[in-house]
């Protein structure tokens, strides 16, 4: 039986840790099914909290969709042991943290760039739940991609004793990537938002004749999709080269990441593909 942990001091090492906002779906429990895989018999952990730290000014925290004891269910099934779901106080004891982690030039562009400190919330709280959790290997998915990059890159940095592992994005039968968001899409919105996912087909079709038509072919499927009804307002689609999280060269080679964000309805979207280029011959 899955364990329901609301305090630090109540909790032992994890094997492995899965961190989530709750709102736990199918997509969340392949990150847990791997996390079980890879314990070696030992304790998985599933972390459930609404961390303060990500929102930004003008994204509604209450709005969050908080389903706990549904989480706890799926988690157990998933093959967790432990679900640990403090409450604010007990991962900000002193209120609002004065002391913060920075994702600095990596965190502000995309993502960060349209959720300006979203990045620095986001490592803290992560940060935070590696030293309560203890865990040898915490496992993350590739649809946040940008969150993994910077979570490698923060681990690698502070030298934490952890190890990383990304989890492929799982999709629904249209296409569209599991996400907690996906419950706001009213049924018409839901046939824009197949756009995002056949646009990064699109261009991961396009991939063999370079980084440029990829990311062309993924762009046209886009803007043609703005004229749906509802439209899909784009906020970027970009090629991007997973080190840095830049924009990736035009003669780029090895692997990419080719992401999208966009506004159907009142939701706002993300996704993404990896690919990979060779040297043109």
């Amino acid at each position: 039986m899955t364990e329901l942990v609301h305090h630090a001091r109540d909790l032992e090492p994890a094997a492995a840790v899965v961190m989530t906002m709750g709102a736990l779906h199918e997509g969340h429990a392949s990150l847990i099914e791997a996390a079980r895989a890879r314990a070696d018999g030992g304790r998985v952990t599933v972390t459930v909290f609404v961390n303060p730290l990500q929102f930004g000014p003008n994204e509604d925290l209450d709005r969050y969709p908080r389903t706990l004891d549904a989480d706890v269910k799926l988690a157990g099934e998933a093959g967790a042991d432990v679900v640990f779901a403090p409450a604010a106080d007990e991962v900000y004891p002193g209120g609002e943290p004065q002391v913060r982690l920075s994702a600095g030039p990596m965190g502000e562009r995309f993502e960060g760039a349209s959720r300006p400190g979203h990045f620095d919330g986001m490592l803290t709280v992560v940060a935070k739940l590696l030293h309560l959790t203890r865990p040898r290997v915490a496992f993350f998915g590739q649809k946040d991609a940008q969150q993994l990059a910077l979570i490698r890159r923060m681990v690698t940095d502070l030298n934490f004793p952890v190890e990383i592992v990304g989890v492929p994005t799982v999709r629904e039968g249209d296409g569209v990537a599991l996400s907690s968001r996906n419950r706001y899409l009213s049924e018409v919105e839901r046939v824009s938002a197949r756009e995002l996912s056949r646009a990064l087909f699109t261009g991961r079709e396009a991939a063999a004749m370079g980084p440029s038509a990829s990311l062309r072919a993924a762009t046209a499927v886009l803007e043609n999709a703005a004229s749906m009804e509802p439209p899909v307002v784009l906020d970027y689609v970009a090629l991007i080269d997973p080190a840095d999280f830049t924009d990736a060269a035009p003669g780029h080679t090895g692997p990419a990441v080719l992401a999208v964000a966009a506004r159907v309805g009142a939701t706002r979207l993300i996704d993404n593909i990896p690919l990979e280029f060779g040297d043109p011959e």
